[in-house]
């Protein structure tokens, strides 16, 4: 672990220093690539997807209730009897070979109940996997316009610091001609100080938030373009996004499902007072083993319909019922609490959004007043009129300023992403329209003609489930894509009608 650790570093040094050698510059890392690569990488969103593989078996595993099973069994059997008293012994070896068949014609509705659970679940899983997509890319854009936000922070204070220094060499060249004092001197040099500090800091969390990116990305970042406008997926009031979310949220959708679920499996336990239909078929050959003749081993034939009807279950099957009935209680009351949660969630993300785009507007007057306030202050120390402490101050006012302002308008951008996540927008489809995606319907199709089907089964399936609840995909939003590529920043953000 450690060996590849420090290959990992090594590489990484090797690279920077090529990249300082180089003198054609690399192609900056977008928002779009971020995605891409942790769309196909990210291990929390790969292991969602097995997950959802395994969730498919599950409809193939209640269909097999419309399947035939078939079995052979065979026995070789040796005896050999003394008869007490008697100088007699019985010697015997018996061989036998059977070939079963069983088919189910009707199951009172069982395996139509159980086969629309299992199809409810999988509907209900692929919104689960939609909902820990958004979580993922809501990741990934957090990561993204942290680092961008980091790093001009670091360029920020690396200015400070800068002017600073200068600022501390101008203090002594004074002092020594006697125009200004020690405690001048003294203020310029703990400003520094701090400064340089407060540099080593933003450079820790510069790192800090690498390390996320390269956590949920699955590389580290280099050089990242500003990331793109995301006004063309985000509604005009917070009207539409309260009914854009209640259409097309997964946790709403999700909670839906469970319930449709639920209900399926109240038909399944009432089922359990209906008669079933099953017809079978045995094929048997039985005689001596030895000594072998084909002869010897008569072949039988057996053919049964067998209808079995539940007369009385000492109470259970009606207390399956009742509990399926509060279970199916329980999650219709769930889509009302989700349905709650989400429209809060867009509450709180659209009111972020608002404050944070106020705040870029006010942050980009603040650094328009700073930058005057800080040169006029600086000119006007040079006749006199201001002292050193003045212009220390005026610098820090403008770097504060400077700070809040691409605070503002990364809060904006992530706020954006909350609300997109809210709406159920936040999708890859959505982001990298061009990159191919990822079907989790695909491998459900796949599984329709797997191993086992029978042809029968379906009109076998008509049959049964004619009085059991049928499951039924919901209504989705059309999918929704950004326009053209435009630089984010305080520009670029526009704020929605409220």
């Amino acid at each position: 672990m450690f060996s590849r650790r420090r290959g990992a570093l090594a590489a990484a040094a090797s690279a920077i220093a090529i990249a300082g050698g180089l003198s054609a510059p690399a192609a900056a890392e977008t928002l779009a690539d971020a995605i891409a690569l942790a769309y196909d990488s990210n291990p929390t969103l790969q292991a969602q997807r097995a997950t959802q593989r395994a969730l498919d078996e599950t409809v193939v595993q209640a269909r097999a209730g419309y399947r035939p099973t078939l079995s052979v069994t065979a026995l070789r059997q040796d005896s050999e009897t003394d008869i007490p008293g008697v100088a007699v012994t019985t010697r015997s070896n018996l061989a036998r070979a059977t070939l079963s068949v069983s088919q189910p014609i009707w199951t009172g509705g069982r395996v139509a109940s159980a086969v629309s659970a299992a199809e409810a679940d999988v509907l209900a899983g692929r919104e689960n996997l939609r909902r820990i997509e958004a979580q993922v890319l809501a990741n990934v854009i957090t990561a993204y316009v942290d680092v961008r936000a980091n790093q001009q922070a670091v360029a920020i204070r690396e200015e400070n610091v800068k002017v600073l220094a200068r600022q501390l060499e101008e203090s002594n060249a004074r002092f020594e001609v006697g125009e200004i004092t020690r405690t001048d001197v003294a203020q310029s040099e703990a400003r520094l100080a701090a400064a340089q500090a407060q540099l080593r800091s933003a450079q820790a969390q510069l790192a800090i938030s690498r390390a996320g990116y390269a956590a949920v990305v699955g590389q580290n970042p280099g050089e990242l373009a500003p990331e793109p406008g995301l006004e063309s997926l985000l509604p005009g009031d917070v009207d539409v996004a309260f009914d854009v979310a209640e259409q097309n949220n997964p946790q709403i959708r999700a909670a839906e499902y469970a319930a449709q679920a639920s209900k399926a499996r109240v038909s399944a336990a009432r089922a359990e007072r209906m008669p079933t239909l099953s017809v079978a078929g045995t094929l048997q050959f039985q005689g001596e083993a030895e000594p072998y003749s084909a002869g010897n081993f008569p072949r039988s034939v057996v053919g049964q319909a067998t209808v079995s009807v539940p007369l009385f279950s000492g109470g259970v099957t009606s207390s399956r019922i009742r509990a399926q009935v509060e279970r199916n209680n329980a999650d219709r009351i769930g889509v009302e609490t989700a349905r709650r949660s989400v429209l809060q969630s867009v509450t709180q993300s659209w009111n972020q959004l608002l404050a944070a785009r106020a705040n870029i507007g006010s942050s980009q007057q603040q650094v328009k007043a700073a930058m005057i306030a800080a040169e006029g202050t600086r000119q006007e120390q040079q006749v006199g009129l201001r002292t050193t402490i003045d212009v220390l101050n005026a610098e820090q006012e403008l770097r504060s300023a400077q700070l809040s302002q691409v605070t503002a308008v990364r809060d904006a951008y992530v706020a954006s992403a909350g609300v997109l996540a809210a709406m159920g927008r936040l999708e890859a489809a959505s982001l990298t329209p061009t990159a191919a995606k990822y079907d989790p319907a695909t491998h459900f199709r796949s599984l329709k003609m797997a191993p086992g089907w029978v042809p029968w089964e379906v009109p076998l399936g008509v049959v049964d489930g004619a009085w059991t609840p049928k499951t039924s995909e919901l209504p989705r939003e059309a999918t929704k894509t950004l326009d053209a590529p435009a630089a984010a920043g305080p520009a670029a953000e526009t704020s929605p009608k409220p």
